[in-house]
Formats: C-alpha cells, structure tokens, sequence
C-alpha cells in the first residue's frame, strides 16, 4: 500500500530522517517504534504530506505521492490521527466526525447555502453511516451529542479515530493513538484498533510507544533511532534484535541484559 524509498528530512542542521525505506502492505497492521527524537512522526508527516522530504519518494499503491498537494491525500484513501488530539473543541461529538468526510461531499455551494436538496440528503445519508458504522463500532453512541471540549482525554482520543474512519480509508495513519491513557482506556483503543482492521480490511500504520500494546497487535515492526531505520521484521525478531535492546536500554544497561 505504501512504499517509503531512502527518505530523508533535515530542519537546519538536524537531520530527522536519513535514507529511510519501509513498506505496509496490504492488510496488515504495522508499527514504527523508536525512542524520542528517532523520527517516528517526522515519518508520517511526510507520508501525509506536512512535510516535504528532501530525498527519496513515498509510493502509494504504485503513484508517487512524494510532491502531490497536501489536501489530496485523503481522497486518495489515506487518513491520519495526531499525537496532539486535533479535534474543533467547541463543537459536537458527532458534528467533528462529519467533518472527516466533508470533503467528499457533492452537493454545491448554493444548496449548501441554504440547506436544500442534495444537501439534505448527503447530510442525513452521512449522519446514518456515521451512527450506524462508526459510532456504535467505538462506542461512543452516548456521548454524540455532546461538546468535544467537555469530553475526557480517553473520549476525544476515540473520537479522533471516529472522524478519521468518516473518511473511508485504505490507510490508517495513528500517531500514538494511546498516549497519555490509563490501562483501561488502553485496552479499549486497542481493541477498536483490531476490529477496523478485522471489519473494514484497512491497512494501518501505528506509531506508539507502548511496546506491550505495539507487540500484541502488530504484525511487523520498523525500529527507528536518530532518524534512521536500525531494525525491520515480527515483534519476536524485533524484541531480539541486540541494537534495538541498546537502543532501548542504552549500551551498557543492554550489556547486562544479555549477561
């Protein structure tokens, strides 16, 4: 589905990204790990097309998308959530999730203005798809109604996952869509996880942090240090592999483990 060729990124004299490659495939879902600063996000910024890379090219089933316009990556069928929930506070639950598909909307600009037509009814299709697919599937279905900024962390981490599934993807793209949960909300989010990729079939690229959830749910692993790729293959060979340890552990703490 994505092919990342030697991509490299610089900000000034740091370097984020150095000759990276990578695939997902079709199907599967496939983490990328490293400590902070190893250029995780960097990485799906450029395949979501914040940002540019310098080098190499990012293919998305065959097309090089590594200079296409930044808002035609959705409707490609690519979609992404932030490490930093991205949601518009002061609205609705359900209000947000529509957004992720109003792009796809055809209705024009003056039945849209005053509310008539084809408008009423991509609206009302768009809110039955959406209560009937994506909010029962995250459970959120008591919790639509109200405003995203009165909502828990936990809760707008969900909906961020609801208003990226509005837009129907082939791609998933999370950014530690576990980050600062508790345990239970933790299990939750992953669960969801596994059940849009058993139910939709959407290939998904997970950056995460939490290596019991990244081995339990992933099928392949991409071990990131310092902007560059240092390991590649199963959670098993992942866990393993002696410079991902020092990587994790630092050299001499990994020394002692291998004692």
């Amino acid at each position: 589905m994505i092919k990342v060729e030697k991509v490299s990124l610089a900000f000034g004299g740091v370097q984020a990204l150095n000759g990276v490659s990578t695939t997902l495939y079709r199907g599967e879902i496939f983490a990328i790990i490293g400590p902070n600063g190893a250029g995780k996000t960097c990485l799906l910024n450029c395949i979501s097309r914040f940002y540019n890379p310098q080098k190499g090219r990012i293919l998305y089933k065959g097309e090089d998308i590594t200079r296409v316009p930044t808002h035609s990556i959705a409707q490609r069928g690519i979609a992404r959530t932030f490490q930093n929930i991205e949601l518009f506070k002061g609205m609705t639950v359900l209000d947000n999730i529509k957004l992720g598909r109003h792009t796809f909307l055809k209705s024009g600009i003056f039945s849209d203005i005053i509310y008539y037509g084809r408008t009423i009814r991509e609206e009302l299709a768009l809110r039955k798809e959406i209560e009937e697919r994506i909010i029962d599937l995250l459970e959120i279905e008591t919790i639509r109604k109200k405003v995203v900024g009165t909502l828990p962390y936990g809760l707008q981490k969900r909906v961020e996952l609801a208003r990226a599934l509005a837009m129907r993807p082939e791609v998933l793209l999370l950014d530690e869509p576990m980050a600062g949960m508790n345990l239970e909300e933790t299990e939750d989010m992953a669960r969801f996880i596994l059940n849009v990729h058993d139910m939709w079939g959407v290939s998904i690229l997970l950056v995460e942090h939490d290596m019991g959830v990244v081995m339990d749910i992933s099928e392949r692993v991409c071990v990131l240090e310092f902007g560059r790729k240092i390991a590649e293959g199963s959670p098993e060979e992942v866990q393993k592999n002696p410079q991902v340890i020092t990587a994790y552990l630092g050299q001499d703490q990994a020394a002692q483990s291998r004692l």
